[in-house]
């Protein structure tokens, strides 16, 4: 995987949780995952399409969702995943996808992004088949973890 493609989606990734949320990321370390995979209990999918395809995952547990979720929200205190906070969640990764195609197109790689698809529960199965998928753990200030899984291929 080329990290000319993997970049745009860290520095947006860094970018959007430091303006929404206020909160600074680190990296952890990079590996790549074996398909099928368990993620932690909320997972938000973005697909990509264009000059690359696959898709980007977000997954974390649900105190890391709380509190993008709070932050989406102007600090309502969130206890529990209802529709709102769902849709916040999403949106939050909506966003990231999009600064990171702005990014990728400004170096001539033009790509569009689904809509994101949120799901949650216990031992989520993913699996990207045909695709290595590379895992870059965002280390929150605040404490947690969001696991950015990306899979992509060029087209």
């Amino acid at each position: 995987m080329n990290v000319e493609y993997i970049n745009p989606f860290i520095e947006a990734s860094r970018s959007v949780i430091k303006t929404v949320a206020n909160i600074d990321v680190s990296l952890g370390k990079v590996f790549l995952r074996s398909s099928p995979y368990t993620s932690e209990s909320i997972v938000v999918i973005v697909g990509i399409m264009g000059g690359l395809q696959g898709q980007v995952i977000f997954s974390m547990d649900k105190a890391v969702s709380f509190k993008i979720a709070s932050a989406m929200m102007m600090g309502m205190k969130i206890t529990e995943l209802d529709e709102m906070s769902k849709s916040a969640i999403a949106e939050s990764a909506n966003m990231i996808l999009g600064n990171a195609a702005t990014i990728l197109y400004n170096k001539g790689i033009k790509i569009e992004i689904t809509p994101p698809s949120l799901m949650t529960g216990e031992n989520i199965q993913i699996s990207t088949p045909k695709m290595k998928t590379l895992c870059i753990p965002l280390n929150l200030s605040s404490g947690g973890t969001i696991d950015l899984d990306i899979a992509l291929m060029d087209k």
